[in-house]
């Protein structure tokens, strides 16, 4: 859920697909259902990170439900699921689809309760996605602009007339994320969080994976600078098979070995980088190196890698 490109088009391409979903994305980021749940979400994670109770469904429930969806589709298996710890700790996974914030919520521990960081306009652009999240809570939707956008943008600055319309209305509508207010927001809610005794998911490439076994590099520096600050363990998460979805296909999520850094208010950059790579060994360590698609009949394929666009 933390991914701003098209798992068809990582490249940005401007295939028709590629401006369908821009298109999509524009109509999110201007549709009052989808910008009154985004901002009602973080005032609610707002005063959970000051302090105040949440009302929030019991993660059993929260596990039930997306279990109930997700195995009815798929088989999943989880491995070294005790290496978890019992108290806060950051878990940082590859992405390669979106389903994978909804498959890790739906079999993690119910204790501590864990959040996910994922993109807003993909998390709520649709009715029943909107149901189902109001339902098992457990998200932190991130307002951001899509490298596709910035790839229309683009495009029409270099003369696509086609574009020009869709970019301004990009320009005009979508927030890029990036400014002082909400970057400053975000880290409120997660470090109060991870200080109320919860747990964080976050996926630190910070984009969709294109291939099984791989990850994009380098990766994003947040993980690591919100665990130094928090003083919580990262714990590397490897998810394998869902980069090409059909129905009963195998998954994998496979957790590694806790990693502990002294935690810092004053963070340089070398402590960082120094993590980072830690952190980034770790997690190929995890990944297959050999993945080979099972063959066989595909059902549902097309169906199951575009449900949750």
């Amino acid at each position: 859920m933390d991914s701003t490109s098209s798992r068809q088009h990582p490249d940005t391409t401007l295939t028709p697909t590629t401006i369908k979903r821009v298109q999509q994305g524009v109509a999110a980021a201007n549709h009052r259902s989808v910008t009154q749940t985004i901002a009602e979400v973080l005032q609610r994670l707002e005063a959970i990170a000051q302090g105040h109770p949440e009302t929030r469904v019991h993660a059993l429930i929260r596990r039930c439900v997306l279990r109930s969806l997700i195995h009815v589709l798929f088989r999943v298996r989880m491995e070294n699921l005790h290496r978890i710890p019992e108290k806060p700790a950051i878990l940082a996974a590859n992405h390669l689809h979106h389903l994978d914030p909804l498959l890790l919520l739906g079999e993690l521990p119910t204790h501590p309760h864990y959040y996910v960081l994922g993109d807003a306009r993909t998390l709520y652009n649709k009715f029943w996605k909107r149901l189902t999240l109001g339902l098992v809570g457990g998200v932190i939707p991130l307002k951001r602009i899509w490298k596709e956008e910035i790839a229309v943008m683009e495009a029409a600055k270099a003369g696509r007339e086609d574009l020009m319309e869709l970019a301004t209305a990009i320009e005009e509508t979508v927030p890029t994320g990036g400014d002082i207010q909400t970057l400053r927001q975000i880290e409120r809610i997660v470090l109060g969080i991870l200080s109320q005794g919860d747990g964080l998911v976050l996926f630190p490439e910070g984009r969709l994976g294109s291939a099984e076994g791989h990850l994009h590099l380098p990766l994003k520096r947040g993980t690591v600078i919100y665990a130094l600050r928090a003083g919580v363990p990262i714990v590397p998460v490897a998810i394998i098979g869902t980069h090409d979805l059909y129905l009963r296909k195998d998954l994998t999520v496979r957790f590694g070995e806790p990693l502990y850094f002294a935690q810092t208010s004053r963070i340089n950059r070398q402590e960082v980088d120094t993590a980072l790579e830690v952190l980034q060994n770790a997690m190929l360590n995890l990944l297959p190196t050999n993945y080979q698609e099972p063959p066989g009949p595909k059902v549902l394929r097309n169906f199951l890698n575009h449900m949750l666009l």
